[in-house]
């Protein structure tokens, strides 16, 4: 696919692990870019949304050539009340149906919309290579990934769309934020059977693809994991190995309900989705991590 460097893209969810990343692998190489925040701007390149109900002006984002949307609570936040699901969903949904506005109502001009969802969009589907032409799956964040990249899609015919379906990240701040304690206690293990695939992908190769997205012609859905499968054990038992602690205690399912509650357990722990990410690799994108291993040797030091 060609691919043509971007020169201005406008950022929503600039804040986060991803976004600043991004920023700072967009501006490094000259790109022009904007950052859409909550708050009162402090820079020349911020500007600020969502303050209301008031819609985004399209000419905020009018001459981009991309507007990459990374809006979302943490799902790393527990427990799972009534009142935060509302929020994983209210903070994914508004964010994305207020650019999604903005981008159509730019008819021909339209920069292509690069919006966030995830791999839980798939679900549990144990035994299963999923690829983006694969179904939807069952449970919540299943349910908030359909309406998020349903509110994406209404940005109009003329808009190129992209539906980032991210792994989580392996990084200090993402996936191995809430492992990384307890391999240094020296009291991490399998949880449950720890055969459990989950899918991954380093933050540098996620900012990659999503620059790759947003220079290419790509558009619908875009899985971005990592090119090997991976176990819950197999990243364990390299953070482990990484930290030189050991990784044996194993965590009874019935005890991580009860401390993290059933639906973050089930979507998060105990999920079991082989996700492939056939459109990069078919569009020529090359992994700088192709193994869960070299993630997580890249994101923590070595134990000396």
């Amino acid at each position: 696919m060609a691919e043509t460097p971007a020169r201005r893209v406008v950022i929503a969810g600039a804040s986060g692990l991803i976004g600043s990343a991004l920023i700072d692998s967009l501006r490094g190489d000259g790109v022009d870019v904007v950052s859409l925040v909550r708050h009162a701007p402090s820079a020349p390149h911020e500007r600020q949304w969502l303050q209301d109900a008031t819609p985004l002006d399209p000419e905020v984002i009018a001459g981009a050539d991309a507007v990459v949307c990374l809006n979302g609570a943490s799902i790393g936040r527990f427990p799972w009340t009534p009142s935060y699901k509302s929020t994983l969903l209210w903070s994914r949904v508004t964010p994305t149906r207020t650019l999604a506005a903005a981008v159509r109502a730019l008819g021909r001009d339209a920069p292509a919309l690069v919006n966030a969802s995830a791999t839980g969009f798939y679900g549990s589907q144990p035994g299963v290579e999923l690829t983006e032409s694969s179904g939807r799956g069952t449970g919540l964040l299943a349910d908030i990934c359909v309406e998020w990249e349903s509110a994406a899609r209404d940005a109009g015919e003329h808009a190129r769309v992209a539906l980032l379906r991210t792994a989580p990240v392996v990084h200090e701040q993402g996936v191995l934020k809430p492992l990384l304690l307890l391999t240094k206690l020296g009291i991490s293990g399998p949880i449950g059977r720890g055969t459990q695939v989950w899918p991954w992908i380093s933050l540098d190769d996620e900012v990659r693809a999503i620059r790759h997205v947003i220079d290419s012609d790509i558009e619908g859905p875009v899985n971005l994991t990592g090119p090997t499968r991976a176990t819950a054990n197999d990243l364990g038992f390299a953070l482990a190995r990484r930290m030189n602690r050991p990784y044996v205690l194993r965590a009874p399912i019935w005890g991580v309900k009860l401390a993290l509650g059933t639906d973050a357990t089930e979507a998060l722990l105990t999920s079991d989705a082989d996700v492939r990410p056939a459109v990069l690799s078919d569009s020529g994108f090359a992994f700088r991590h192709s193994t869960v291993e070299d993630a997580v040797a890249a994101a923590v030091p070595a134990a000396t």
